[in-house]
This record gives structure tokens, C-alpha cells and sequence, in this order.
């Protein structure tokens, strides 16, 4: 019997939202339709908090205040994708507290969050959270390990009994954990061992004993995202080799075997790891943070790969960025990623062909600034 995978419904949520608006550098198109949120998380050392961004039809990023997770953060960065995740319907918001090894649990209504629990992560330093219906899994860091859990409809989280996995090996650089499209798989990348780890799910929600180990095509393999026909975009920062940075593609099998579609095709930027893929599954782009551009790949209907130019580096994030996690919004007419080296949120459009135009840039962010998800 498939472990039951209930309808999650949204709580009701008060408080007042505080607006501070902020120039803007661009023209983006505008949709008067068209509004949503983005969220990141503080990780900071004294108390990890979410900051919200309310978007405007046209793009534009409003800081509109930031609530605690009552976990902590560390202050630092985690090498991690997946930090800050919202629930599929975004009923819930899920973060994690790298510092006090938990996670937080936040119910979303209209953009706003209230905080529901905060549950241990099942090992040390949860760096990556995925969700699906109402499965949860963490990707703990500091113990090699994932760890999975019921999500109920009050945002409760509990312990999945028996769902406890080791990683490939000890100090293997996990960075990040997600569900494959439709919940049928668990996979990991590993930076330190250049591998990526495929754990099948069974119907019972758990993950298979044994897990399937695939040897990267590329080096330091970080951040991912799935396309249409069980694609697995990969970026591999190779060690933040000056300008060798490249982006794999697989085709992932129901027994969670890996089939490369394309090998570690060069973005001839540096340390690309981060990977957001549009909602059309047309448009994958990932975030060079050693020398602040971002490089955006087409990718056809059988999942290969080819940069949108030749130079690889499609846009730049403004000198001295250092971008890092990225999110699409707006149904994918927006781009944005958060970007250290100088505290900013920095946001695109999204052309017809892929291409970016760059738009209003958010700055106050603090340094620590981990994770990105929005809508």
C-alpha cells in the first residue's frame, strides 16, 4: 500500500506586512495579473530568520519584513542548494536551521508565514530539504546522512520510522536533496566524492536499502533540477577551476540508474553551482559565483544541453556578486539569485529565448543569506 499522501490545506495567517520600497535600475514587462513572494533565510549564527520579498506584477522585489524560524543558523556558507523550500500547492514553507540542527515549518497564506514547528532534522547540520505531497526529506551535512518525515496538515512534522539513510561515505560534501518528478526517487549530490547518490522510494515512503551511486561526469558536482522526461540537470563547479566550470545532464531510470545525456558541456565561467530550471523545462541556468555571471543552457526535449551563447556567461550579476542560490518566478518570466559579495537579491527577465535582461537589484541582504524559493 503506497503511503498515503494526504491534501495539504493552507492555514490562515495575521499580521501586519511592512513595505520598503525600492528604486529600481530596469523596465521589466509587467502583468497586472501577476504578483507573488520570494523568501530566503538569514542563516545567521544569532537566530535564523526569513526574510520575505513581496514581487510586484513587473517584477520588482519589495522587502516586506522578516520572521524567525527559532532555530539558528551558522553564519557561514553551507555549500548547499535547497535551504529554503516551498510545498507543492505552497501551503507550507520549510527552512532549515543549520546551527541547531532542525528544521522550521511555516504555513503561507497570501505571502505570509506563521511559524507551525520546528522538528530535528534526524542528524547534524541539515543543509537541503525536499518535499512531496506530504513526504519530507532532510539532507544533513554534518552526519552524512537523510532523514525522512510525515508532513501532516497542521505543518507538523514526524519521523518516518526506518527512513534513516547514510550517504556514500563520510565528508562527502553533500549539497543537496530532491525528490524526482512524481516522488519515485531520492537524489544527492556529493561534492567531495564527485558522485551522485539515487536512493528509489517504495511505496511506503522509504527510501531503498541501497542506494545507486553514479561517479559524476564532472567535478564537485553541487546544485540540480529535474526537466520534462526525467532529466537531471547537474552543475559541476570542477574544483572552481578559472573558467572550467560545465553543467551535465541525465536521464534518470525508474531504478534510479543515471544515463548521461550530455557530458560536462563548458560554461567557460568559474564555479557554476547552483541550477534553476524554468517551469517549461526549455531553460536551465546556473550561477558562476567566482566570476559573478550567470549562464543559461536550452535544453531540448530528450534533456541534452547547449549553452544560449557562445561566450557561455548569458548575463552579468554585477561585479564583485558572487551569486549564488537562484529561483524562477512568475510562471517563468523572472529569474532571481541572492548574491553575497555584495548583499543583494539580483533579478532578470526571462526573454522568449531564453536570453536575460537585467533588472532592479535589492540590496541589505545579509552576507550569510542561504537558500531562495518564490513564486
Amino acid at each position: 500500500m503506497k503511503y498515503k499522501r494526504t491534501i495539504l490545506k493552507s492555514t490562515a495567517l495575521a499580521g501586519s506586512v511592512l513595505l520598503a520600497c525600492l528604486a529600481t535600475t530596469a523596465a521589466f514587462a509587467d502583468d497586472a495579473n501577476d504578483h507573488g513572494v520570494l523568501y530566503t533565510a538569514s542563516n545567521a549564527a544569532s537566530g535564523n530568520t526569513v526574510l520575505v520579498y513581496d514581487r510586484a506584477p513587473n517584477g520588482v522585489l519589495i522587502y516586506a519584513g522578516s520572521v524567525s524560524t527559532g532555530g539558528l543558523g551558522t553564519g557561514g556558507g553551507l555549500g548547499n542548494q535547497g535551504g529554503v523550500v516551498l510545498s507543492h500547492g505552497r501551503h507550507f514553507l520549510l527552512v532549515v536551521n543549520a546551527g541547531s540542527d532542525d528544521v522550521t515549518v511555516f504555513g503561507v497564506s497570501g505571502g505570509q508565514l506563521t511559524a507551525l514547528s520546528r522538528t530535528p532534522s534526524g542528524g547534524k547540520t541539515p543543509v537541503s530539504v525536499t518535499v512531496d505531497d506530504d513526504l519530507v526529506y532532510v539532507l544533513n551535512a554534518g552526519s552524512d546522512n537523510i532523514a525522512g518525515f510525515h508532513l501532516d496538515a497542521s505543518g507538523k512534522l514526524k519521523a518516518l520510522a526506518g527512513s534513516t539513510r547514510p550517504l556514500s561515505g563520510t565528508g562527502v560534501g553533500a549539497a543537496e536533496v530532491k525528490f524526482s518528478p512524481g516522488g519515485s526517487d531520492l537524489v544527492v549530490t556529493e561534492k567531495a566524492t564527485n558522485r551522485i547518490t539515487v536512493y528509489p522510494v517504495g511505496a511506503d515512503g522509504l527510501p531503498a536499502a541501497l542506494p545507486v551511486i553514479t561517479t559524476s561526469n564532472g567535478v564537485t558536482p553541487f546544485g540540480f533540477g529535474f526537466a520534462a522526461d526525467r532529466s537531471l540537470i547537474v552543475s559541476e563547479a570542477q574544483g572552481a577551476g578559472a573558467g572550467a566550470g560545465t553543467v551535465s545532464s541525465y536521464h534518470v531510470a525508474r531504478a534510479g540508474w543515471l544515463t548521461t545525456i550530455s557530458a560536462s558541456v563548458p560554461d567557460h565561467h568559474t564555479a557554476p553551482c547552483w541550477i534553476a530550471v524554468t517551469p517549461n523545462r526549455r531553460f536551465a541556468y546556473t550561477s558562476n559565483a567566482h566570476d559573478s555571471t550567470i549562464s543559461g543552457y536550452r535544453v531540448a526535449d530528450d534533456g541534452a544541453l547547449t549553452l544560449l551563447t557562445v561566450a557561455g556567461g548569458t548575463v552579468s550579476s554585477g561585479a564583485g556578486s558572487v551569486p549564488t542560490d537562484e529561483t524562477v518566478a512568475g510562471e517563468g518570466r523572472f529569474l532571481y539569485a541572492i548574491s553575497g559579495g555584495n548583499q543583494t537579491v539580483v533579478s532578470f527577465q526571462i526573454n522568449a529565448d531564453g536570453t536575460l535582461a537585467t533588472g532592479p537589484i535589492v540590496s541589505g541582504l545579509p552576507a550569510s543569506a542561504n537558500g531562495l524559493a518564490g513564486y
